[in-house]
C-alpha cells in the first residue's frame, strides 16, 4: 500500500506570518495546508498519511496550548511544532512536557523551522509504522485458536515441548503441531522473533498447573 504524501498544517492567526511560513515550506518540497484558528483546524478531517502542526501559541478562541491539551485527550496524535512572538520559559515547558518537538521563538532561522519539521514528520512516520505492525501482529494472534495461544505463550518462556504439554495436560506430539501452526500463523522465523512478538504484545505470563495431590 502506497504511503499518503506528508503534509505540514499551520495553525497561524497572523494572515502575513501564515503566508510566509507556507511559501516557505512549499518551496522546500511540503505539502502544506493553512488555518487561521484552531477552530478551523478542527472543522476539517485528519490527514491520511504523515503530519505535522506548526502550532501558534496565541490564537483566537481556542489557543495552540488548549488546542495540544483537546487534541491529547481526543488521542490524536500528531507531532506539534510551537512558535510564538510571545513565549516564555513556562510556557514552552508546559508545550515540550506535553509532548511537543519544538518550541520557536520569532522572529527564528527558516532552518529552525525546517530541522523542525523534519523532526516532527519522521516522528509521526515512526508511530504509524509501529502502530501498524502492532495491528498486524494482533491480526496475526487473533487467527490462533485458543490453545495455540496457550502453547504459544509457554513457547516464549523457553519451555520445551515435554514441559509445555506436561503444563497442558496433552501429548508432546501435539504440542509440537500446535507450535509449528504458531510459528506459522505468526510467520515468525524464530523463537527469538517470537518472543519479541509476544513483548509487543504485552502476553502475560502463563500460570502453572497446580500439582497434583496424592492421597498418603
Amino acid at each position: 500500500m502506497t504511503e499518503a504524501a506528508p503534509i505540514v498544517i499551520i495553525v497561524e492567526d497572523d494572515a502575513s506570518f501564515r503566508r510566509s511560513t507556507e511559501r516557505l515550506l512549499r518551496s522546500s518540497g511540503f505539502k502544506v495546508q493553512a488555518f487561521a484558528s484552531a477552530q478551523e483546524f478542527l472543522r476539517n478531517s485528519r490527514p491520511e498519511g504523515p503530519a505535522c502542526l506548526v502550532l501558534d501559541v496565541r490564537l483566537p478562541d481556542l489557543s495552540g496550548l488548549d488546542l495540544q491539551r483537546e487534541l491529547a485527550s481526543a488521542s490524536v496524535q500528531i507531532p506539534i511544532v510551537f512558535m510564538t512572538g510571545h513565549g516564555d520559559i513556562p510556557m514552552s515547558v508546559q508545550a515540550m512536557k506535553a509532548g511537543a518537538v519544538e518550541f520557536l521563538t520569532k522572529p527564528f532561522r527558516d532552518q529552525d523551522l525546517l530541522d523542525a519539521v523534519n523532526q516532527a514528520l519522521e516522528q509521526d512516520r515512526t508511530r504509524r509504522t509501529v502502530e501498524q505492525e502492532s495491528a498486524i501482529l494482533r491480526d496475526r494472534f487473533a487467527s490462533l485458536t485458543a490453545r495455540e495461544r496457550e502453547v504459544m505463550t509457554w513457547v516464549v518462556t523457553g519451555r520445551l515441548n515435554k514441559q509445555i504439554a506436561g503444563e497442558l495436560g496433552t501429548s508432546e506430539i501435539t504440542v509440537k503441531v500446535h507450535r509449528g501452526h504458531v510459528m506459522r500463523k505468526m510467520a515468525a522465523e524464530s523463537i527469538a522473533d517470537l518472543v519479541r512478538m509476544a513483548g509487543r504484545l504485552g502476553l502475560p505470563a502463563p500460570r502453572s498447573r497446580p500439582p497434583i495431590r496424592k492421597d498418603q
